[in-house]
């Protein structure tokens, strides 16, 4: 959010002094304990059982094109035009494509435009499982459109969701309703409207600890750090590494807050419900963004990605990987890179993170059977793996956070560019299973196994390197099971 409105910096001015934070950060905060508020009394005062759809919509594009207003100006016309036009393009050019600058917004309308060609341009038998489920069958109104894109609960940090589960929601139906089974019918719940009072605390208790720890740790241990040349000069090699994890460490917090707050948003509305576990107890996770503990204690590149920004790695994998007609990881890191910006260290990372999915896949594959057994050996390997996982990781996406072109450079250089020689050796070395493209006779086949590997997807829930990630680390063995970023 870089242009603020003059009303919103002239109120938050001293506010901002007091905690040092950018003006921008400072309005994002406030707009989003703002809709936090109004979510709660949306769900108290009209909720579904109380009002129309008409009006849930309404106030809810309202409420949104305020907040939008509020942290951008007049520049939140933009919002409204984008949405307008694209509305236009989906009718006269059968949503065949869709592009669009701003990220939330990108997703949602290029997540829709879809939707609705696969649910009116294709027949069923082309489609897969999950894209069957969520295929939108009827063009939607205008209003629905922008309630859809520009809601309150949504515009300024998502998480991105179906087009299907937000109009369940509005229309009372979400309660009621999980996500699609594999044959594309949605699975009915026969319980009364949960409570997400549970849920929204948790996850407002972790954003606080996560914006206490951004406040005071993280500026204590900057990335930039990693590059000065003292540092560099002097320090030995296990503390280069240790400060590399620390640092990229310490940058997270801000990410975990924006998005658990997101989180918590949508379930104070009463939107995010997902059915109940087998003990019977609420899921609210139906668009939740991150796991935190399987983020911190990965031993795997791909359980990293699995659990970070996982809407817009389900995003990439709807949009892209899945329709990808030749190497689908490459092309699905090309379209994180665009669409996170224009910054060269964007495309530095996912250039590198290209190298790095692939090789962490190879080395994955040729050794972790050896592992297994005995349990000693096992947890020995899950040690190893977790420091190789964490220092790669942080290794990647370092240009993500410098943003520019030369220091991205010097830090490579300074680390003699170690982990791309090492994956490129791998990838050199190692056998690589060949993939496959899944066709339409295979996912007829492999029905079961395409309804496993959906409800590991649901269970994920899917602004930064995000992305991918889950779905570019799926192994292609994974595509073909779904019929199918990680990003």
């Amino acid at each position: 959010m870089a242009t603020t409105s003059t009303t919103g910096s002239t109120l938050l001015q001293p506010l901002s002094n007091a905690v040092q934070l950018p003006i921008d950060q400072v309005n994002f905060v406030v707009c989003q304990l703002f809709a936090l508020l109004a979510a709660v009394w949306f769900r108290t005062y009209l909720h579904s059982s109380k009002t129309s759809s008409f009006i849930r919509h309404v106030v809810a594009t309202l409420l949104g094109l305020y907040l939008a207003f509020f942290c951008f100006g007049w520049y939140a016309l933009h919002f409204l035009v984008q949405s307008g036009i694209s509305y236009c393009i989906m009718i006269i050019a059968g949503v065949e494509s869709m592009h669009h600058p701003m990220m939330i917004i990108t997703q949602k309308i290029t997540s829709l435009a879809y939707e609705i060609h696969d649910g009116m341009f294709r027949k069923d038998e082309e489609l897969t499982p999950s894209q069957r489920g969520l295929a939108v069958r009827r063009m939607p109104s205008l209003l629905e459109y922008v309630s859809y894109t520009c809601n309150f609960m949504g515009i300024l940090a998502g998480p991105l969701c179906s087009y299907k589960d937000y109009i369940a929601f509005i229309e009372g139906r979400a309660s009621h309703v999980a996500q699609p089974s594999e044959n594309g019918k949605d699975e009915q719940h026969g319980k009364a409207d949960p409570s997400p009072n549970a849920a929204v605390t948790e996850k407002l208790l972790v954003c606080g600890l996560s914006l206490l720890f951004h406040l005071t740790i993280s500026n204590m241990l900057p990335v930039e750090y990693n590059i000065d040349e003292h540092f560099q000069a002097t320090a030995s090699w296990p503390t280069k590494a240790t400060y590399l994890y620390v640092s990229l460490l310490a940058a997270r917090p801000k990410y975990y807050f924006a998005w658990t707050l997101a989180d918590a948003i949508n379930n104070a509305a009463g939107f995010g419900f997902r059915g109940y576990d087998k003990n019977g107890v609420a899921r609210w996770d139906l668009i939740s963004n991150l796991r935190i503990q399987q983020i911190e204690m990965s031993t795997s590149f791909k359980m990293f990605l699995d659990n970070w920004n996982i809407q817009t790695a389900l995003w990439l994998k709807r949009v892209c990987y899945e329709r990808a007609t030749f190497s689908p990881t490459i092309q699905t890191f090309f379209l994180s890179a665009i669409w996170h910006g224009v910054y060269p260290g964007y495309y530095l990372t996912f250039l590198t993170g290209v190298l790095m999915t692939l090789a962490a896949r190879a080395v994955r594959n040729n050794f972790r059977h050896y592992f297994l057994e005995p349990p000693q050996l096992k947890l020995f390997y899950d040690l190893i793996t977790w420091v190789a996982t964490q220092i790669t990781i942080s290794y990647t996406v370092v240009p993500f956070v410098l943003l520019s072109i030369k220091p991205s450079f010097t830090f490579y250089s300074s680390w003699y560019y170690c982990l791309h020689v090492c994956s490129i050796l791998v990838l050199l070395l190692l056998p690589v299973k060949k993939s496959q493209r899944r066709t339409s006779t295979q996912e007829n086949v492999h029905l079961s196994q395409a309804k496993k590997f959906d409800e590991r997807e649901n269970s994920l829930g899917q602004n930064s390197f995000s992305t991918m990630n889950n779905v570019c680390n799926q192994n292609r063995d994974t595509g073909s099971r779904h019929s199918s970023l990680t990003q």
